[in-house]
């Protein structure tokens, strides 16, 4: 991993020369070697290389050298970080006579006085980091500078030490650091705000072979400023996943459209909502999975524009990252090549493939964040969904990463979890807020997805083959077809009944979920009492030879109990046995608008 990162760095020139850390600067105290001129110049946004002893500067003895703090420079009475700030400066004006100007300024009232006054006029704040420009040049970008900061730097690296510590990063010779920088961007995720460490020797159980901090992991100050400069980057816009920073890269340049983990974590259609499918009318199917076409291409590089040569042995690395009481906590590490992560991907969406509770196509895509909101308890209110999932979901979704990238089968509680939540949301009350019934409820979409991926990962027998976006009248599980009676039941009710309050799925979906033989037969025997008060004798007869159809299928024995597979064999079952039963009302419903325009068929006829 560490070695990955620091392949990054080179290759994208990310790390600053070692010493060195990249900074912003809010004000430039201007002085000049010819005259006694001193003024103030607003800084601006750029950041500037400037001297850095990393993570020594954070006590309360040190601080950082000629660019630090307008609180640590101008201290009314100098502490021991000022002290040593104004002490690293007169060793630099040893070297270079500019720096001698700037210690005048800090130290003359007069010159000190017109300092701050200016610093307040542009409303320069106490921990503002501010520098100096000698000669209207950076005075930490002089010549006799750099020279001097080489030297002097090492008291605090150790380099008058023996070199003869191979790095474990790049295994060469080195002088291990003894302390490590913080790495900055996991604040979000229970990260420390001054950043978190990457590699610590500060406890006891760290060590081993008998050896103790820098000497148990030796890493040198080179290698570690290029890993520190790559995760700096890469967590700066590393999305938010369940609590963790998702972090990966290439070990090439991929142009956005070709990287096939982008489309499949952060697709561009994106509603944390169900669909509003009504299905007054037909559409057109719409197939909403061209992403994972999109990895289908051939990669062109961001910089060459040529065509990259050999995709397939492209590597990629992905990191789940959290912060942890100032450390940085890996939750899932993983590699591999491009030919398998596009395939597997594409297995993904290929797996998802749903047909949309209107019957009319498949679902949308939707971000992994809005399927994963399925996995935890449903709460028909939630204002803080993304800090429950941080604390419900820690465990699932680097489970759930792997699954995706290396086509592993999905954990069981995958499906306990999205049961869970459908059977919640089904019992909630099927009301609107002016009393009227929503129509016979359906599962949500997005959760009966995951019930897809998960029985299609874990079977491995030819029901496998079977479970098709839509529902299946040849399928050969009993509890499929069980789940599909359900539906025809509701639907039954809600044609014949439309503003019932508590229907059979509030009442019966959860038994008959887990219990079919125990509720079934009474559903059927209400059927035929709710079928008698369908108004319209031709929707009556068709739900009812629909009723008696996937009864044949079902034979002679209905399961008693359910374990988990066959609950989401039911689900499922119920799920596309409500979509299709939608279509084929759109349908009679489109049918009865046409023959409308020359005649004066009933609507509710067609219904």
């Amino acid at each position: 991993m560490l070695k990955a990162l620091y392949d990054y760095a080179v290759r994208n020139r990310l790390s600053p020369p070692p010493g060195y850390a990249p900074k912003t600067i809010k004000a430039w105290i201007s002085v000049s070697t010819g005259s006694d001129h001193v003024g103030v110049i607003q800084g601006d946004r750029e950041e500037v290389l400037c001297p850095d002893i990393g993570s020594l500067a954070n006590g309360t003895t040190k601080s950082n050298v000629l660019t630090e703090k307008r609180e640590v420079i101008f201290q009314d009475e100098p502490g021991q970080k000022t002290s040593f700030f104004l002490r690293t400066m007169q060793d630099a004006a040893e070297r270079d006579a500019g720096w001698q100007r700037c210690l005048d300024v800090l130290e003359n009232p007069d010159k000190r006085r017109i300092v701050l006054e200016e610093l307040d006029r542009m409303k320069i704040k106490s921990g503002d980091r501010i520098s100096f420009m000698i000669d209207g040049t950076p005075g930490v970008s002089g010549e006799k500078t750099v020279l001097w900061w080489e030297e002097y730097r090492k008291q605090f690296t150790g380099g008058n030490s023996r070199s003869d510590t191979l790095c474990i990063i790049t295994g060469n010779p080195s002088v291990p650091m003894t302390t490590t920088p913080p790495i900055q961007g996991l604040q979000v995720v229970g990260g420390h705000a001054r950043g978190d460490a990457l590699i610590s020797f500060d406890k006891p159980s760290f060590t081993s072979y008998g050896l103790k901090q820098a000497a148990n992991a030796p890493v040198s100050e080179e290698a570690y400023t290029a890993v520190k400069a790559a995760l700096d980057k890469l967590l700066k816009d590393a999305p938010i996943l369940a609590g963790m920073k998702f972090v990966h890269w290439y070990d090439c340049d991929l142009p956005e459209e070709a990287d096939p983990i982008k489309t499949a974590f952060v697709p561009m259609d994106y509603d944390d909502e169900d669909e509003d499918e009504d299905a007054e009318e037909i559409v057109l199917p719409v197939n909403e999975i061209a992403e994972r076409q999109r990895a289908d291409t051939v990669p062109v590089s961001v910089r060459s524009g040529e065509v990259i040569e050999n995709i397939d042995s492209v590597q990629y690395y992905i990191l789940l990252l959290s912060g942890v009481g100032g450390r940085i906590m890996v939750r899932r590490y993983e590699r591999g090549n491009y030919r398998d992560l596009r395939d597997n991907i594409s297995r993904w969406y290929r797996e998802l493939e749903l047909t949309n509770s209107g019957g009319i196509g498949l679902r949308k895509s939707v971000k992994l964040t809005a399927r994963l909101m399925r996995l935890m308890k449903y709460q028909k209110t939630d204002k803080e969904p993304f800090r429950r999932m941080e604390k419900e979901l820690a465990g699932v979704a680097p489970s759930v990463i792997e699954s995706i990238m290396t086509g592993v089968p999905l954990p069981d509680s995958i499906a306990a979890r999205t049961l869970a939540y459908i059977r919640s949301k089904m019992l909630e009350s099927d009301e609107t807020s002016d009393g009227k019934s929503r129509g016979a409820r359906i599962p949500d979409g997005i959760a009966c997805q995951w019930l897809k991926v998960w029985l299609t990962r874990h079977m491995k027998n030819e029901e496998e083959d079977q479970l098709m976006s839509e529902y299946n009248e040849n399928h050969p599980n009993a509890a499929y077809h069980c789940g599909a009676v359900m539906a025809i039941c509701a639907a039954i009710q809600s044609t014949a009944m439309p503003d019932v309050g508590a229907g059979v799925i509030q009442r019966y979906f959860a038994s008959a979920m887990q219990t079919p033989a125990l509720v079934l037969g009474q559903l059927s025997k209400l059927s035929n009492y709710h079928l008698d008060k369908i108004e319209s004798r031709y929707a009556a007869e068709m739900l009812k030879e629909k009723l008696a159809d996937v009864w044949k299928r079902i034979g002679d024995t209905v399961p008693t109990v359910l374990n988990l597979e066959q609950q989401s064999y039911f689900t499922l079952g119920y799920y596309q046995m409500a979509a299709l039963l939608n279509r084929e009302k759109a349908e009679r419903i489109a049918e009865w608008k046409q023959k409308n325009k020359n005649g004066n068929q009933n609507k509710e006829e067609a219904e």
